[in-house]
């Protein structure tokens, strides 16, 4: 027993411990398992924030644009609360100096509080109590697959500690993929009022301006990511386009006001949103897209500002109905009908 808690506890694959010693590699592909121990024991100055569609960043994109050291915090759901959790145990221990964060639209309209135990995170790995890190130890998934895995991606192989839980690989990412995984609901929903999600639009912003306003220190650089037409397409059935749209309005106009803020927009880049090859569903697009953004971050372009942000909101609002009036027509005998409504 001693044994192998010495084995564990001194490679540590998910980094509860440590960052990793004997010249292994950082190798992360569990984030659940695995971003709360790099968090609290790895060397960095930056974060990458954000949900699924910010997993396949390299994060030597952001390292070399910005001279900085960066690292991953990600969460599938991407709800803020998750994020600002996450935010909070970085700061911790570490003073940082940018942070990339990518908001989802959805994350506006979700519930402001933290999910992990909820959902069935391995609340052992997040909580401060020892005690119970027999759960970890004497783990035969730890111990027979995670460590070697480990080992194996650091000794052979060409791993790239950058790609932390890159997931696109074998990944189709294409027009065939995309419209084969985006069910259509047979019925449109009458859309919501513009402030139907105001409570906790309010909620998500109070959260999000409680980090820019205790670590002034931090440049936030905070972009939307640019989804499918077949993700407008989608939240228009469902009567959320106006919502949606009003929520992120309404975050830009708050978040802009203050001096370590930087938005940037990316949802209204027509040759991009429009060509389903760029995507394997409604919103996961492939890594090219990722290093587009990551390009126009570092260059600054595509920035909101409290100047443009009403017009560029109008137009994308154009764009969202010429979408669903216009640009999907003629790829609606592709698209998968769901009739369970109607």
């Amino acid at each position: 027993m001693l044994v192998i808690a010495v084995f564990v506890i001194f490679l540590d694959p998910f980094f509860h411990y440590h960052k990793p010693w004997f010249g292994l590699k950082a190798v992360l592909a569990d984030k659940e398992y695995q971003c709360i121990g790099t968090l609290r024991t790895f060397d960095y100055d930056s974060l990458i924030v954000g949900s699924s569609v910010t997993e396949n960043n390299n994060n030597s994109w952001f390292n070399q644009g910005f001279n900085c050291t960066t690292i991953k915090a990600v969460r599938s759901y991407g709800a803020t609360a998750d994020l600002c959790y996450l935010l909070d145990v970085a700061y911790e221990s570490h003073d940082l100096r940018y942070v990339f964060y990518s908001m989802d639209t959805s994350s506006l309209a979700a519930d402001p509080l933290p999910t992990y135990e909820l959902t069935g995170c391995p609340m052992y790995l997040y909580n401060r109590n020892y005690f119970d890190d027999v759960q970890y130890i004497y783990n035969k998934g730890v111990l027979f697959e995670k460590t070697p895995y480990l080992i194996a991606n650091s000794i052979i192989g060409d791993y790239d500690e950058n790609n932390s839980y890159n997931w696109a690989q074998w990944k189709e990412f294409n027009q065939e993929m995309a419209l084969n995984l985006y069910i259509r609901s047979a019925d449109i929903s009458p859309m919501k009022e513009k402030d139907f999600y105001q409570d906790v639009l309010d909620a998500n912003i109070g959260l999000m301006e409680e980090q820019i306003k205790s670590h002034p220190e931090t440049q936030f650089k905070i972009f939307f990511p640019a989804y499918s037409m077949l993700w407008w397409d989608n939240i228009y059935r469902t009567g959320d386009l106006e919502a949606y749209l009003y929520n992120m309005e309404q975050t830009a106009e708050k978040l802009l006001t203050y001096d370590n803020v930087e938005m940037y927009y990316f949802q209204d880049e027509i040759n991009i949103i429009t060509n389903l090859d760029n995507y394997m569903d409604t919103l996961h697009f492939s890594p090219e897209i990722n290093k587009y953004m990551a390009d126009q971050i570092i260059a600054g372009n595509d920035r909101l500002t409290l100047e443009n942000y009403e017009q560029t909101f109008s137009d994308m609002r154009n764009l969202a109905y010429k979408i669903v009036y216009e640009l999907i027509l003629p790829y609606e005998d592709s698209i998968k009908i769901d009739y369970a409504e109607s």
